[in-house]
């Protein structure tokens, strides 16, 4: 999930931060609230998927909606503004964004009932994996030999109805950049006549740092372990916000190859990001989700 070989230095990371007294009051307060809402739903959206798999297999067409309703009361709880910019597309089809954070997860899913795509690992990470198998996240290998099996494995998602939501960047930045999209998932979107029914979603994720904190504060990047900067997010006595932009979806058959669509998508997502860090924090006037 956090960056590796993609041709970016990521430079000095923010200065580790000492955590007071209160902080650690704060941070053990928002932990609970949190942990018992995250893994509540969980419980509750598997004894929903007992009765849901017999009836609609694949579809699901009601445990999404408390992944949603999950990832909208993480933000009540954790106190940062969370805005939508835009609207999700109705049709068939893909979404894409860059990637800033862990906290990508429950700013994307509170906004729609959505699939992410994630590398296989993560299935197996204490507590994050269950939690990610249980919602539906597809796993993929980086394995070239894997990648017939891969792209069969999203159309079959993809005809099922299931919205899913990849990083083409590979990897996870400050939030203040975009890398190059890899064009290699695109792929499942020209085969066997699907370019003609589905359309791709670019999505913007600009995160903005509480007052008077280092701009990258909500980034997670390099080698940063995850323990440290989700206990400096919960223990902040301030929070900033984050602004998800959905831009206007594409017509995967408008474009010649995967390497244009990708192209075209991430051109897009960094025109967002490009004007949105040039304006002040405050200015757009958007209400909270």
């Amino acid at each position: 999930m956090n960056a590796g070989a993609s041709g970016w230095n990521p430079g000095a990371r923010p200065e580790p931060e000492r955590v007071t007294a209160l902080g650690w009051g704060r941070a053990v307060l928002r932990g609970l609230a949190l942990f018992t809402v995250t893994y509540g739903g969980l419980g509750l959206l598997l004894l929903v998927r007992l009765a849901e798999r017999p009836l609609a297999g694949e579809v699901r067409p009601f445990s999404p909606w408390i992944t949603q309703g999950v990832c909208r009361s993480a933000f009540v709880i954790l106190g940062i503004r969370h805005r939508m910019r835009g609207r999700p597309m109705a049709g068939r089809g893909a979404i894409v964004a860059n990637h800033s954070s862990w906290l990508d997860i429950f700013t994307l899913n509170a906004c729609q009932r959505i699939y992410f795509v994630s590398k296989a690992e993560v299935a197996g990470w204490p507590l994050i994996g269950w939690l990610a198998r249980a919602t539906g996240t597809v796993f993929i290998e980086r394995d070239p030999r894997r990648a017939k099996r891969q792209q069969a494995l999203f159309e079959r998602r993809l005809r099922a109805g299931h919205r899913l939501l990849f990083f083409p960047e590979g990897t996870s930045t400050d939030g203040r950049r975009v890398l190059p999209f890899k064009s290699t998932l695109f792929a499942a979107f020209y085969s066997h006549g699907t370019d003609e029914a589905m359309h791709i979603q670019p999505v913007a994720v600009l995160y903005r740092a509480p007052a008077g904190r280092d701009a990258r504060f909500y980034g997670w990047w390099g080698d940063m372990s995850l323990a440290p900067h989700l206990l400096r997010t919960l223990a902040a006595p301030h929070q900033g916000s984050v602004e998800v932009v959905f831009l206007d979806p594409l017509r995967v058959s408008d474009f010649a190859s995967r390497k244009d669509l990708a192209l075209e998508c991430e051109a897009r997502v960094r025109a967002v990001l490009d004007e949105g860090f040039g304006e002040a924090d405050g200015r757009d006037g958007l209400p909270p989700m």
